[in-house]
């Protein structure tokens, strides 16, 4: 799987989902074209999918916020007879190598967290319409929405068959959100997930595992009738016109590295390391809303959203050895602190200033999860502010000049703390950054609490916890090579261990449990022959034989 993987894609670009808007509704059709994989070697039959599918589905839920603000209800329905989605692709899966299989699931789980909060954030409500098989990751789908309606008729069931069928798990959040979502009693969920065949009907709903199983004649009526009461109440009154979200200005050059319009992507394929330089404003934020729908996605925060984003998944998918990512920033740290204000004073009175808000929330927990070794580099120049200095709380080590640096004009590197840090960016764990990262120490979160606004300088941010080490002239340079040496001689996959424990400290929500469980069993199944041995559950499927499994327990 060497081809170079692409994220941005666009309406008239999707092979397999289709939108039908009617007023405050829309309806997600899954008609997944069998030809129409992401790579050869395998048929998207029964609306399996692979990540070209899901890329589709991230585009259209991200489309969903900003060009259809309109929407209260989405109903996501087949397109195929007799089946809602069997799941990931079998064929795929089995031949996949191991990081691909990881970062795939990795990403659906991003995916349905996304529109698994849209009701919550912007009141864009997902209900699923189950008609036909819905099994493995097809119900994955649906566990993600706000309501499953189910048909009752004899085609028709849901399930999760990995363990039975494939030697692995329901790994992308399916077997948490049937527990911890749905509630469903654990020894009916041991054998819902042990039988090959689902659960149909009334038991399903008995079960908890849908919420309402309507006979076949009354089913597309039930779920117009709800979906628009669920559109009305999210949106009564509300006539909201959304903005485009236009291509990524993007260059790829011959080294590797990549260049945005706010984003510059540095890769030394030699040493591993990928460095992302981020741009900050070069004119004032919009003076008013007008303004600010008039520039609509290039407006520089939601234009920076959507670039460092893209560039992230990127790193992920098509540069797998550059194990380490560094942050950089230059600009004007008052032109950041401007236009983070001016966002932040507009959100509770404007839809879109909202929704660019919920974005860095995402983009931000897409950086929490990336497995790379990431350090930050707050250098003479940087614009580390608000919503930007959450990097540094966001890194495994952060690194910061100390006073001049001979023949460097830049203005000496400092740090600002907002209110926003204190609240609108949660990461999974449901604590800001700072919360997490004092977590034995809450006084000094109060402490930095008292420092909003002002210019922090290397012995500050010291002094207050904000950054690993700061180094002047004399040690700048050879400590931060050392560093990145250093961690460019330890196993990789030591580090993602160490780093992936590291980041989460402090209560367990859903989310930290569907992405914990998600690295430490269904990545280790992935790799056991047991799945993916010659032998293997994986291998074997659709050729009539069992698999083959090494008894023992470990």
């Amino acid at each position: 799987m060497s081809k170079l993987i692409d994220f941005q894609t666009d309406p008239s670009r999707y092979r397999h989902w289709r939108v039908e808007y009617d007023g405050a509704v829309a309806r997600l059709i899954m008609d997944v074209d069998e030809h129409g994989g992401l790579f050869d070697g395998y048929e998207l039959k029964l609306n399996s999918y692979d990540l070209g599918v899901d890329i589709e589905l991230a585009d259209i839920v991200q489309r969903m916020r900003f060009e259809h603000p309109e929407i209260g209800a989405v109903v996501m329905q087949s397109g195929k007879d007799r089946v809602f989605c069997a799941g990931a692709n079998i064929k795929m899966l089995g031949g996949a190598p191991h990081a691909h299989k990881v970062n795939f699931c990795k990403f659906t789980n991003e995916t349905r967290n996304t529109y698994e909060n849209s009701g919550v954030e912007s009141g864009q409500h997902f209900l699923a319409a189950v008609k036909g098989a819905c099994a493995g990751g097809g119900y994955e789908l649906a566990l993600a929405c706000d309501q499953i309606y189910m048909t009752d008729d004899s085609t028709t069931s849901v399930a999760l068959p990995e363990v039975p069928l494939l030697a692995v798990l329901p790994g992308t959040g399916g077997l948490t959100r049937v527990t911890d979502k749905r509630k469903v009693r654990r020894d009916l969920a041991d054998v819902f997930c042990s039988i090959e065949e689902g659960i149909k009907g009334k038991r399903a709903k008995d079960w908890r595992l849908v919420d309402e199983v309507i006979a076949n004649s009354k089913f597309d009526d039930f779920v117009a009738e709800r979906a628009m009461e669920v559109a009305q109440t999210a949106k009564a009154g509300k006539d909201i016109k959304g903005i485009q979200l236009g291509p990524l200005d993007r260059t790829f050059h011959d080294d590797g590295s990549l260049t945005y319009s706010t984003v510059d992507v540095e890769i030394d394929r030699a040493n591993g390391i990928a460095t992302i330089t981020i741009a900050g404003p070069d004119v004032p934020p919009p003076k008013g809303l007008d303004e600010l729908h008039g520039l609509g996605d290039q407006f520089w925060m939601l234009r920076l959203a959507r670039e460092l984003d893209d560039a992230l998944l990127h790193l992920r998918f098509n540069e797998l050895e550059a194990g380490v990512i560094v942050f950089k920033s230059q600009g004007d740290p008052e032109l950041v602190a401007a236009h983070e204000d001016f966002l932040f004073d507009h959100r509770d009175e404007d839809w879109l200033s909202n929704e660019i808000c919920l974005n860095w929330k995402r983009v931000l927990k897409r950086v929490d999860m990336t497995s790379r070794s990431l350090v930050a580099l707050v250098e003479n120049g940087s614009c580390f502010v608000g919503v930007l200095a959450e990097l540094l709380f966001a890194v495994d080590r952060s690194y910061m000049m100390d006073g001049d640096f001979e023949e460097d004009n830049r203005h000496v590197a400092a740090l600002k703390l907002t209110p926003e840090n204190f609240g609108p960016f949660p990461m999974s764990n449901d604590l800001t950054r700072l919360e997490t990262r004092f977590l034995g120490a809450p006084e000094m979160v109060e402490e930095a609490k008292a420092e909003i606004g002002e210019s922090l300088e290397a012995e500050d941010a010291e002094r207050l916890g904000l950054v690993t080490f700061a180094y002047d002239d004399l040690d700048w340079e050879d400590e931060v090579r050392i560093f990145l040496e250093e961690r460019g001689s330890f196993s990789p996959d030591a580090l993602t261990g160490m780093e992936a424990n590291l980041r989460f400290p402090g209560p367990e929500t859903m989310e930290t449990r569907i992405f914990g469980r998600l690295t430490a069993w269904q990545n280790w199944i992935f790799q056991r022959p047991n799945a993916v041995g010659e032998g293997g559950a994986l291998q074997r499927y659709g050729t009539g034989k069992r698999g083959e499994y090494d008894r023992r327990r470990v």
